[in-house]
């Protein structure tokens, strides 16, 4: 937790921005890599979820200090608030998951010396995923069957196999 005097980062915030700094270092292993001729627009790709990973954490932060004051406050908008609080981190272990997919795809066709850093963004982008997917499940507090939970947990598989190609590139 952060300073009372802004919003709280909870798990979801760090978790964002993991991704976020996994979708950079995949970016750069892209750029830094030469002839291949999908390097350039795959860097491009992990740019733009790098950026939508901070703007998540943003949200996150957001939702969950929201969360925080309905839950506090007994306020008739909790379940609204709780909603939302699972809503970001969806979204966070989705993008995330992207990350995971980019850094497969940039481990399998970078230069070798590269590749231990694309699998590492692979990893840390497959932690993200899944700590977001457990946020899922705990800011609704339902049943392990809730379509929202399914979904975040499928991103975190999808997150957890392209990290495995990922590592097992070049082997």
């Amino acid at each position: 937790m952060s300073s009372s005097r802004e919003a709280p980062h909870g798990a979801g915030f760090v978790a964002a921005k993991a991704g976020a700094e996994a979708a950079r270092l995949v970016a750069v292993v892209a750029r830094d890599t030469t002839g291949w001729s999908g390097a350039s627009g795959t860097a491009a790709q992990a740019t733009a979820l790098a950026e939508r990973l901070d703007e998540l954490a943003a949200a996150d932060a957001e939702a969950f200090a929201a969360a925080l004051v309905a839950l506090t406050t007994s306020s008739r908008d909790l379940p609204t608030r709780m909603a939302q609080a699972a809503a970001v981190p969806l979204e966070i272990a989705r993008a995330a998951a992207d990350v995971c997919e980019a850094a497969a795809l940039v481990a399998e066709r970078c230069d070798g010396v590269l590749r231990a850093d694309a699998a590492g963004a692979a990893a840390l982008a497959s932690g993200a995923a899944l700590a977001a997917a457990q946020l899922v499940r705990a800011n609704l507090v339902v049943a392990p069957d809730d379509p929202r939970v399914v979904q975040a947990f499928r991103a975190a598989d999808d997150a957890r196999r392209s990290a495995k190609r990922a590592l097992d590139a070049g082997s």
